[in-house]
């Protein structure tokens, strides 16, 4: 990833939160995954239900598999939205890759969560500049970030 590509995402969500113009390119993206238009199938739109307005919430993701598991990561960290959803929602939600899969997602221990946080700068090019780890780092190097990225792992509903 370039540099003026990682300022531009550092742009698009400085302090943790989506600017106006992210906030539009997260709503076509979450419609282009949802639909399947685009392939592989490791990118997808999750909805779940807004803790404050108890409407479904869309936003695109991208799925990390690891050791036979499918995995999401908050790339923003603890404060996203969408954890905070997941959350309040005990952890049921929805999947859309051209067909919806109802899942339940569980919280990983932050002990666990190095190699899929490895895995997931691997697959996921565009959250680099959010995570403060190269893809190619040691997993020790990994382990002292895992606290501050909520790593979920998929479950069938």
């Amino acid at each position: 990833m370039s540099e003026l590509s990682a300022r531009l995402d550092r742009w698009l969500y400085r302090g943790g939160r989506p600017n106006r113009l992210a906030r539009l390119m997260v709503h076509f993206w979450a419609c282009v995954f949802a639909r399947g238009w685009i392939m592989p199938d490791r990118v997808a739109t999750l909805e779940v239900v807004g803790r404050c307005s108890g409407r479904p919430v869309a936003l695109p993701v991208v799925v990390a598999d690891f050791e036979g598991g499918r995995y999401l990561v908050s790339m923003l960290g603890e404060k996203a939205n969408w954890v905070r959803n997941v959350r309040a929602a005990d952890g049921r939600a929805v999947l859309r890759h051209g067909r919806q899969e109802k899942v339940r997602l569980v919280e990983v221990d932050v002990g666990a969560r190095a190699p899929v946080l490895r895995r997931y700068l691997s697959v996921a090019p565009g959250a680099r500049a959010h995570i403060p780890v190269d893809r190619h780092a040691s997993l020790p190097e990994f382990e002292q970030i895992a606290d501050r990225f909520p790593v979920f792992r998929i479950t069938a509903s």
